[in-house]
């Protein structure tokens, strides 16, 4: 391994910048969710698509098309130095159970969804949210997790310019060459799947090991500027080619795939933004308002995953949109106006819901702590915590 600095985090530090970016992504995840599945995105290979209005959309979309690979990123970033937790792997499960059967049969029994959508087919996505893909992210998420054991010791086995040849071979098959190809590449999964999940990690995982110098304020605010304007030209111009020759239908919104080129660096640029030069601790007061700003932001950023869970459920996740005026917009004011409401209400209320559920989750494993079966299996996930914890502490 290289002699060169590897950053370390003490587990009871936390890194408030990396928080902040965490609540910003998924708050540019419902933009994503309410302009896409708002049906607010027009073809720009369509005339009447170049308006004011339809530029300022896409331009909106290219900015927050970024924040997906920034959250794959930042869940990089701390993994890398972590191991795998059966512990945290059901944890997770009961999660993303609650929500997707839980809020859905809510949504459903209470009529807030068409009860006629409610067939075998939906059950199913209900109660097997990871096999069936309820939540993409989250499919990928589990089947990037549960390769862990194997990424983890990689990350820490290989030197560091192992490490840096196998992120460039990954980017080149599986970023630029579909990023520069005129066509669609039938293996292609559009940074849809664990495969690009644990690229992502990857990539992560070398700039907290060895912090390249060109992660820097400057160098990541080009690389963010490049990504996200590069998103936009692209869409217009393969838009305007198209319009004129009816040609490239399917590029025409390639450079929106969260593994293009231009998506990764706005991503890799932003979050070389807010990667921390020192972690504060959580008790730390030095400054009184750093120290309530950051309990603040500490305690909203473990609950942000209910923000997607909550908005993305299939019983509602072509709904919601229009709760929030999607079909009002009809002008730039209006779209911001309505966008902005939309992702603080929502950001909001997931980040609430998510609060009651894990405190009542809280209460229920203190009750089931009395019951002696369920302390022998806690006993028994403990220790094949500890299996793959002491195997990361004799790698290192």
């Amino acid at each position: 391994m290289s002699n060169k600095s590897i950053v370390k985090l003490n587990k009871k530090q936390r890194s408030v910048g990396l928080d902040v970016l965490r609540c910003i992504a998924m708050m540019m995840v419902v933009v994503l969710h309410f302009l896409g599945k708002g049906d607010l995105l027009p073809d720009m290979m369509k005339a009447e698509s170049w308006s004011l209005l339809g530029i300022a959309e896409w331009t909106i979309e290219a900015i927050c098309i970024v924040a997906v690979n920034v959250y794959m990123l930042i869940s990089g970033y701390f993994l890398c130095e972590s191991h795998f937790k059966l512990s945290r792997l059901i944890s997770l499960y009961i999660q993303l159970w609650t929500y997707s059967f839980g809020i859905g049969m809510l949504a459903y029994l209470t009529g807030l969804a068409p009860r006629d959508e409610l067939d075998t087919y939906r059950l199913l996505t209900l109660g097997l949210p990871v096999s069936m893909g309820h939540y993409w992210f989250m499919t990928a998420y589990v089947y990037f997790y549960l390769l862990l054991p194997l990424l983890g010791m990689a990350v820490r086995k290989m030197s560091e310019v192992q490490h840096r040849v196998a992120v460039i071979m990954l980017l080149l098959v599986i970023c630029v060459l579909k990023s520069v190809l005129p066509f669609k590449l039938e293996m292609d999964g559009e940074g849809y799947d664990f495969l690009w999940y644990a690229i992502m990690f990857l990539v992560a995982a070398y700039i907290r090991r060895y912090e390249p110098k060109f992660i820097n304020k400057k160098s990541s605010a080009v690389m963010m500027v490049i990504g996200m304007c590069g998103s936009l030209a692209e869409i217009l111009a393969i838009g305007k080619v198209g319009m004129m020759t009816g040609a490239l239908e399917y590029v025409s919104r390639v450079s929106m795939h969260y593994n293009h080129i231009f998506p990764f660096l706005g991503a890799l640029g932003l979050f070389g933004l807010f990667i921390p030069k020192y972690s504060l601790k959580e008790n730390d007061n030095k400054s009184h308002k750093v120290n309530v700003m950051s309990k603040i932001v500490i305690f909203i950023a473990p609950l942000t995953l209910g923000v997607y869970l909550l908005h993305e459920n299939v019983a509602v996740r072509y709904m919601w949109q229009e709760w929030f005026g999607c079909t009002k917009v009809d002008n730039v004011l209006g779209l911001v106006g309505y966008t902005v409401l939309a992702a603080v209400c929502v950001f909001i209320t997931g980040v609430i819901v998510e609060f009651i559920r894990s405190r009542l989750f809280g209460l229920i494993y203190k009750g089931l702590k009395c019951i002696k079966p369920y302390k022998l299996l806690v006993e028994k996930i403990e220790c094949v915590d500890r299996v793959f914890a002491d195997k990361i502490c004799g790698d290192k």
